[in-house]
């Protein structure tokens, strides 16, 4: 049912409140149309500047605050070094929050796009202008909030480990307000700090040395406290950075990164020498009550600095914190640290047996188990102990960070011991087993049953703490433990795992399995590389074998295993007692298994002593060539050549000598090794070597004479000299038979046989490459020359030039009847790159990246292109990605040409636009060469758009209308605020200052 209503006629009073609002709506139209940024008025300033604070700014800080607690709550540094000033310095910490910082630079960047004013105010005022109204006029930004956008943006990049890019945002923010003092101090601060996360130290000084120049702005200070601080502290100049950060701890207003410096300035009075300072300072973190492990650290390093005055009182507090339940999980570095005080006292033995405690009770697989046992491989290198260091080395390369200073020298110690250790180890294997067999029976067996005791009784603790672990583990099921069990159970468990020497698991969590199986491993194959094809000895593409011969091997291998087969058939079964004996002569619990290990037969004996002297030679020259142990390498040589004269190698071993005497300057001693060859060896190539006239004169420029012969050989090749050639080839075999151009040599003499056209003897030159240097580079080529003719093709002659880096691809370019279908594309519209290709040390590289992030960053402000560096084959490159066309890309590059600035950097690079597809047959399939004859015949010539690509963004967000009205607000409803006027130019600090300046 409808109800009825009548109409009413509109009072007069109705009219004119309709008609005042018509008359409101329109002024505020009126006002928001004079409040465009291309107008600069005091209303205009006044109202972008609470639209930029207010909306996206707001936004930005709290994102800002959000993500600098998300970094300071989940960071790990690293206390066995010096910890950095900021969390970002940890590689670790360096993606922590990186969600918030990013919606933080979304923000700014939101505000500056539409609040920035550019456009500079009019002078109307009559007077005459003073000081103060040239810099207003003379001003690139007169929005007076927008400089707090900018330093957000900076900030957050710099949060987020982007140190370019925000290198690049305070330059540019330091030029935009160049005539404010305080904002461009701020900003030169930030600048400096970012040069000194990237490690650009001579950039940051001159900033540093610039703004010394200048007066430094009051309100600017408290950034430059932390800059300089950070600088002083990454250029390793201490003393000078004590004063910054004793004004950096006064400034910090967190008590977590309050603790942190309180630790760092511990550090750095502990480098200075000053214990006392040190310990005062470690105190300071204690009392602000900090997370557990910074507060343990503090007390560890406290011990430490004061070690030398009150060692036992030290050792003893150390020793208190191991029996607490709180530190189950620090007790490596417990141990650590009770070891440095041994160490320090100069009780090496003490020092060793607490590394080796802290090792055994060690919960974590961290860079404090690291640095432990690369102190403790540090003694047992020092003592010789080469297979204990190995063993040390080999776990804390896995643990430790790849850009620690001496990482390089514990990787090259690691390789050198893999490499030794095996010998020396078969060599005292080998005298200990032919000692016990030169022994009475008696006495043998005592000292087998030593070794099973020894065993039995390991077996028995490890079985007790096996049960130990899995009671707790039952109990802790059961809910009737505490913390205490749970990390009790952690610890044995993870013990359990390392130790546990019987079957069950996984075979790589038992490590004495995989120590076993690296053994048997090694005793059939050798040492061998983890790479592909380990099993053959010239991994060449080149099959040197013929046909025939592979069908005869085959042959014969069938035959042996047939004639195997047929054997075991035959063979009698074996009886009760036979299998007991087997059994027990591969039971480590019982006499049989270790007398099954002597050599009693005069072939056993001669088998332990080959391998004796296979040891002593390879373990000698490692001591000599890799070790620089001359001592240990004569020792083990002399007792080579002396022991053992039916050696093979004793040439080569007194070769060894004589150098290693010629180094030691006893020349005496080196002589009677050269008689020694001479009157023993006469036909021997070592003998040949040293007895040639121009030894010595080759030992002290050998390789220059080499690389100068080889160079002139090379260029009389590319001119057809092929006389001088073969002429110089025959005196390098003649004065350098083992120099390192050797295989170049003999590789050229084939390119120029094959030019004359004798090409039966080039494939001779060519196989002798690949048979006698497979390392070298010169071999892959002529293992293709080979293969080509293997498989019938028709070999030609030709030129080529090795150096030349540009012509190279590491793929052989296929047939003309072959499928392949790796072929460069002519497609347009995909994702291209532009790429910088140069010799390496022909461009400063940090330079180079600075510029071209500085500049991407200016003039493309709605793009955000991604910078990569690499290196292929000899060639450095940078790859700018992010085109999402090659018109895209080629306009970049026009842009870039034509900018004079940086022209001179870009001089010696080779520049490159090419699809992510076509990048992935660069420097394979084809050379650059290749590839810039394909662009120049296929894209260059394609006419492209006029329109400004790189002005459009790369994705528009479509966003949610709600969202966007919660975010930002709608500016229609701030009605009646615009009247206000308000102050042409807020001050800096004017108003709300959020939480993120709290994060300095």
């Amino acid at each position: 049912m409808y109800r009825y209503t009548p109409y009413h006629r509109p009072s007069a009073a109705g009219k004119l409140i309709r008609c005042w609002r018509g008359l409101l709506w329109l002024m505020l139209l009126l006002l928001l149309s004079s409040c465009s940024t291309k107008n600069n008025t005091g209303r205009s300033r006044w109202w972008h500047a609470f639209n930029a604070r207010y909306n996206t700014y707001y936004n930005g800080s709290l994102a800002f605050i959000d993500g600098a607690e998300e970094k300071e709550n989940g960071n790990k540094d690293n206390f066995t070094e010096m910890i950095p000033l900021y969390t970002v310095g940890n590689k670790s910490s360096v993606d922590l929050g990186k969600a918030n910082f990013d919606r933080a630079i979304e923000k700014a960047e939101k505000a500056i796009k539409l609040h920035s004013i550019k456009k500079r105010p009019e002078w109307k005022k009559s007077r005459r202008k003073n000081a103060k109204d040239v810099e207003w006029l003379s001003r690139r930004e007169y929005n007076p909030f927008i400089w707090k956008a900018w330093l957000l943006m900076g900030k957050s990049q710099f949060q987020t480990g982007k140190f370019d890019e925000a290198a690049a945002t305070f330059s540019y923010m330091s030029r935009l307000y160049a005539t404010q003092p305080a904002i461009n101090g701020i900003a030169r601060a930030w600048l400096a700090k970012s040069y000194v996360e990237l490690d650009w130290l001579y950039d940051a000084e001159d900033v540093i040395t610039k703004m010394k120049r200048d007066t430094m702005h009051y309100r600017a200070r408290a950034d430059w406290d932390y800059t300089l601080a950070d600088f002083h502290i990454r250029s390793k100049q201490y003393a000078e950075a004590v004063p910054y950060l004793e004004k950096v701890i006064k400034h910090e207003k967190r008590r977590k990164q309050k603790a942190r410096e309180w630790y760092l300035m511990g550090q750095l009075q502990a480098e200075l020498g000053n214990r006392t300072e040190a310990y005062k300072a470690f105190g300071h973190v204690v009392r602000l009550n900090p997370p557990y492990q910074l507060e343990f650290n503090a007390r560890i390093a406290q011990t430490e600095v004061m070690a030398g005055q009150r060692s036992k009182q030290m050792i003893r507090k150390l020793k208190r914190m191991a029996a607490s339940d709180k530190n189950l999980e620090y007790l490596d570095q417990v141990y650590y640290a009770i070891g440095n005080i041994h160490l320090l006292q100069k009780d090496t033995v003490q020092a060793i047996a607490a590394y080796e405690k802290g090792n055994e009770k060690a919960t974590r697989s961290g860079i404090e188990k690291g640095v432990l046992l690369l102190h403790l491989g540090n003694l047992y290198w020092q003592m010789e102990k080469y297979s204990d260091a190995k063993r040390c080395y080999g776990e804390a390369i896995g643990l430790l960070d790849k850009e620690r200073p001496d990482y390089e020298e514990l990787d090259h110690r690691s390789k050198v011991l893999d490499e030794l250790v095996p010998h020396t180890e078969a060599v005292h294997l080998q005298d200990s087993l032919q000692q016990l067999a030169a022994m009475n029976e008696a006495d043998r067996n005592k000292a087998i049953d030593r070794v099973i005791e020894a065993l039995i009784k390991k077996e028995k603790e490890e079985k007790r703490k096996q049960q130990e672990a899995e009671a707790e583990q039952q109990l802790q099921k059961q809910g009737a433990v505490g913390n205490r069990t749970n990390q009790r159970q952690n610890t044995t468990q993870t013990q359990n795992q390392q130790k546990d020497n019987k079957g069950g698991g996984f075979y790589f969590y038992n490590p004495m399995t995989v120590n076993q199986g690296k053994t048997a491993f090694q005793q059939q194959w050798g040492k061998r590389e983890n790479v592909d094809d380990w099993q053959r000895s010239n991994r060449t593409v080149v099959n040197l074998a013929s046909p025939s011969d592979e069908q005869q091997a085959d042959s014969e291998l069938a035959a042996a295993d047939s004639t195997a087969i047929a054997d075991s058939i035959d063979a009698p079964k074996p009886d009760k007692e036979q299998a007991e004996a087997d059994s027990a002569a591969n039971d480590p619990h019982k006499r049989e298994y270790y007398l099954a290990q002597i050599p009693f037969t005069e072939e056993q004996k001669a088998a332990s002593d080959d391998i004796i002297k296979e040891g002593l030679f390879n373990a000698g020259v490692i001591f000599k060539d890799k070790l620089d142990n001359l001592r240990l390498s004569e020792k083990t040589l002399l007792r080579l050549t002396g022991q053992y004269a039916d050696y093979a190698k004793n040439d080569e071993a007194w070769y060894h000598l004589f150098l290693l005497y010629s180094r030691l300057g006893m020349k005496e001693k080196a002589a009677d090794c050269l008689l020694q060859l001479q009157s023993t060896y006469p036909e021997s190539q070592w003998t040949l070597l040293l007895s040639n006239p121009y030894f010595e004169e080759n030992a002290r420029f050998g390789v220059q004479i080499e690389d100068s012969i080889y160079t002139a050989t090379y260029q009389a090749f590319k001119d057809n000299r092929f006389d001088e050639v073969m002429a110089n080839v025959k005196l390098s075999e003649e004065r350098f038979p083992m120099g390192a151009n050797r295989p170049k040599f003999v590789f050229v003499e084939g390119l120029s046989l094959l030019n004359q056209g004798e090409v039966d003897s080039a494939l001779v030159r060519m196989k002798m490459v690949v048979e006698k240097y497979p390392d070298n580079e010169v071999s892959p080529i002529a293992g293709m020359i080979v293969k080509g003719v293997q498989e019938g093709r028709t070999i030609h002659g030709g030129k080529f030039d090795i150096g030349d880096i540009w012509s190279r691809r590491s793929v052989q370019t296929a047939s003309a009847d072959s499928a392949s279908t790796d072929t460069l594309s002519v497609e347009r519209n995909t994702n291209y790159i532009f790429l910088l290709a140069y010799q390496p040390d022909s461009v400063n590289a940090n330079q180079l990246l600075y510029e071209m992030a500085k500049y991407n960053f200016t003039n493309f402000m709605v793009r955000n292109f991604e910078i990569a560096t690499d290196y292929d084959g000899g060639i450095a490159r940078m790859l700018i990605s992010g085109f999402l066309s090659y018109d895209e890309a080629l306009q970049y590059a026009r842009k870039l040409h034509a900018d004079a600035g940086i022209q001179e950097l870009l001089r010696a690079c080779r520049r490159v636009i090419i699809s992510e597809a076509n990048l992935k047959l660069l420097g394979t399939r084809y050379s650059y060469n290749d590839y810039e004859l394909f662009f120049e015949e296929q894209l260059a010539p394609i006419q492209i758009t006029d329109e400004q690509l790189l002005t459009i963004p790369a994705t528009i967000e479509q966003r949610d209308p709600e969202e966007e009205a919660s975010e930002e607000g709608e500016e229609e409803g701030n009605d009646g605020n615009e009247s206000i006027g308000g102050n042409q130019d807020a001050p800096i600090e004017d108003g709300f200052d959020f939480d993120e300046d709290f994060y300095r």
